[in-house]
């Protein structure tokens, strides 16, 4: 039997597994010390958490709530063992971590003979000096996240629990590993200008790449936010706001770092700050007299009366509180680091300023570092060859890309035609211009139609040819009909979709989520002491909730839309039939049978079961608290759920009206079941139960629709329209 791996990719794979064996024989007699450092990582933070971590965690989620929120917050644990196990993975974790060092340390020596480690030595302090910025900026991540971000946001979360009804307590797991992994975030997030200086550096991005992409990447920073963080603007724009600052900040190191590579020969720090003396000075003088006037001129009042405002307990302690220093001293200390950061950027500033000039050749008249990226296409085809000489093939498709991405197609080709020119000038020189011109070719083409011919390649990878296109029933060229027909219309089905699911969620988040829970909790038997608590046992529990109910309903809505527009081609392509006027009938009947069967759901069905659930459990005396999840996803299946149960029957009926026969529904009715089955299994939780929760009702409907459909059709020798053309395929 044929492996479902090429040739170089199992010989890669055997190479890793060698590569693996090698190192780990090569540190065997290592492999002692590597487990103690394991240890000493797994036992000291099993150690601090039990001891700090824990209280430090929750002073951390309770610093900017108020006594009232605060008393109302619960920790819990779910299971015996829960807490224990928690300690023991992160405790893993950390103890990975602390170890791979030394692991990498011992096996250098077989690293270095598999052309895995550096064979020219790196100097020690440069080593120390990333070490240290990288261990810094993950520092300073982390410590914006848990000292300004978490208070604030889990003041708002649990705030905004209560308000809902919902009682906020938090299992000790996801409380910790949302925690964690946010803290985590922004810690890598900090390392955003080591990681960006040192992919331009090694040319693995070009700096352009990232200097002409800020706009996709202030976009990801805001997408990002909005999925992680809640939906108030304050505490987005908080997280936000640092990273834009920071993304530009790794631009500005990214281009000194790339410049000085490209001029190291031209460029002495101490020339530029001799150059810039009287810039760098007054830096140095400004950052110390901020210092001085925050704390003499009422500076830190203002800010404190300012956090106070904002709800926070955080406060600027006067000069050398907490430290053991008098004020004097103190003051002169932060005047002193503060005035050296500020002479330090301007160092950096006044570097900039004469490499700029230095590598553009302002100041030498060099021609060979002009930055290509920088000029229009007429620039291009008007600069000299020296930077064209000193381009490698991938920097001059970088740069084609670049320009490509930003819309300016001419500047790409000017790009290649001027990079295939020099090159094949070159190669002519070397008595060997025939692989050129191919070479030329192939750049061009590469650049200029990679898109169709990366479709065009997927597709025949897809369908083996036009044989295999034809045996599945050419379904492919009928979905790529119908989706390039919403082509033009797609502006108009996002704006739907998107202000539907803002409205909904605009509804939930203003008091709507409260006005369900109250409401479901009023219908509770009155004989139920003390009713039902919901709760939220992740911080983040009833906001992905509201995100995923206005999701639905923007689904919902979008569904006639997506329908009028794709009626045309559907009926070419022989999906349904009759005029578009078919669609305002579609369109009514389901929305008829969803609001019905909604009505029914909220009014009798939901009611009913959460109070037999109720007085189930009351009767058993027990607590009854559910988790917020469960409890609206429950509303959820017995409400919006009927409706789509009423419309099964009345998409059948539609669908025979479009050409779909009494025959085929009869007939295809196992693989109805299986795909059923299917769709239970991925959006239900992973258990058989809620799988089968799901399906029979769903088969059951179908059922009733078949037999509706054989009174309506006389048991299918009057179909209410002719068979369609996809029905024979």
């Amino acid at each position: 039997m044929a492996s479902a791996l090429d040739e170089d990719t199992q010989q890669s794979l055997a190479a890793g597994r060698e590569s693996v064996k090698a190192v780990l024989r090569s540190i065997q007699k290592d492999l002692q010390k590597v487990f103690i450092v394991f240890m000493l990582g797994f036992l000291g933070t099993f150690w601090a958490l039990r001891i700090y971590v824990w209280d430090f965690l929750k002073r951390v989620t309770e610093a900017n709530m108020t006594p009232e929120v605060a008393e109302r917050t619960e920790i819990i644990a779910q299971t015996p063992f829960e807490v224990i196990l928690l300690q023991a993975k992160i405790g893993l974790i950390i103890g990975g971590i602390v170890a791979l060092p030394p692991l990498i340390y011992f096996a250098r020596d077989e690293l270095r003979d598999r052309g895995m480690w550096p064979d020219s030595p790196v100097a020690r302090w440069k080593l120390v000096v990333i070490g240290l910025l990288a261990v810094g900026l993950f520092s300073v991540g982390v410590a914006y996240g848990i000292y300004a971000f978490f208070p604030i946001m889990f003041s708002f979360l649990a705030g905004f629990g209560l308000e809902a009804g919902l009682q906020p307590t938090y299992s000790i797991v996801m409380w910790t590993e949302f925690i964690v992994f946010l803290s985590l975030s922004f810690g890598l997030a900090g390392q955003m200008p080591l990681l960006i200086t040192g992919l331009s550096y090694s040319g693995i991005v070009q700096y352009e790449t990232f200097r002409d992409k800020w706009r996709y990447a202030v976009v990801a920073i805001f997408v990002f936010g909005a999925l992680f963080s809640p939906p108030d603007p304050f505490t987005q724009l908080m997280w936000a706001f640092p990273l834009v600052a920071l993304y530009g900040f790794s631009l500005y190191l990214a281009k000194l770092v790339v410049t000085a590579q490209r001029s190291s020969d031209r460029i002495d720090v101490f020339d530029a700050i001799r150059n810039h003396w009287n810039v760098v000075a007054g830096a140095g003088v400004l950052g110390g007299g901020l210092v001085y006037a925050f704390y003499e001129y009422g500076g830190r009042t203002g800010v404190n009366d300012l956090l106070r405002w904002a709800g926070s307990d955080w406060r600027f302690l006067p000069p050398g509180g907490g430290l053991g220093l008098d004020p004097i001293t103190a003051a002169a200390l932060y005047a002193v680091g503060w005035a050296g950061a500020f002479a330090f950027v301007a160092t950096l500033w006044a570097v900039y300023v004469d490499l700029d000039t230095t590598s553009a050749g302002y100041q030498y008249g060099d021609p060979a570092a002009i930055d290509v990226g920088e000029l229009d296409a007429a620039g291009v085809q008007a600069a000299p060859d020296e930077p064209f000489v000193e381009m490698t093939e991938a920097e001059s498709l970088a740069l084609a890309q670049a320009a490509l991405d930003d819309d300016d197609p001419e500047k790409g080709q000017a790009i290649l035609d001027r990079f295939d020119a020099v090159a094949d000038e070159r190669e002519a020189d070397d008595d060997d211009g025939s692989d050129g011109d191919a070479a030329s070719d192939g750049i061009t083409n590469s650049v200029g139609d990679r898109t169709s011919r990366a479709s065009s390649t997927f597709l025949s990878e897809l369908t083996d040819g036009e044989d295999a296109e034809d045996d599945i029933g050419g379904y492919y060229k009928d979905l790529r009909f119908i989706f390039d027909s919403l082509r033009s219309r797609s502006f108009r089905i996002v704006a739907v979709f998107g202000g539907v699911m803002a409205a909904v969620f605009t509804w939930l988040y203003l008091g709507g989520l409260r006005t369900i829970v109250s409401d479901l909790e009023s219908r509770v038997p009155a004989e139920i002491d003390g009713g039902i608590s919901v709760i939220t046992l992740h911080p983040v529990e009833a906001l992905i909730f509201m995100v995923k109910v206005s999701v639905l309903f923007g689904l919902i809505a979008v569904f006639p839309v997506l329908l009028y527009y794709a009626w045309p081609a559907l009926r070419e392509r022989g999906f349904v039939a009759g005029r578009i006027r078919q669609v305002y009938v579609w369109a009514g009947s389901l929305f008829a049978g969803l609001v019905g069967g909604f009505a029914l759901g909220y009014s009798y069905i939901a009611p009913g079961i959460i109070g037999w659930l109720v007085t189930d459990a009351a009767d058993a005396h027990m607590i009854i608290t559910y988790q917020v999840s469960d409890f609206l996803w429950l509303v959820i299946f017995t409400t919006i759920g009927i409706g789509f149960l009423a419309d099964v029957p009345v998409l059948m009926v539609l669908l025979n009206k479009a050409g779909v026969p009494y025959g085929a529904f009869r007939g295809r009715w196992r693989e109805v079941t299986v795909g059923v089955l299917l769709f239970a299994a991925v959006f239900t939780p992973a258990d058989v139960i809620t799988m089968f929760l799901m399906t029979v009702p769903l088969m059951f409907a179908y059922g009733v629709g078949l037999g509706v459909l054989f009174l309506v059709t006389f048991g299918g020798k009057r179909n209410l329209s002719p068979p369609a053309a996809i029905v024979d395929r």
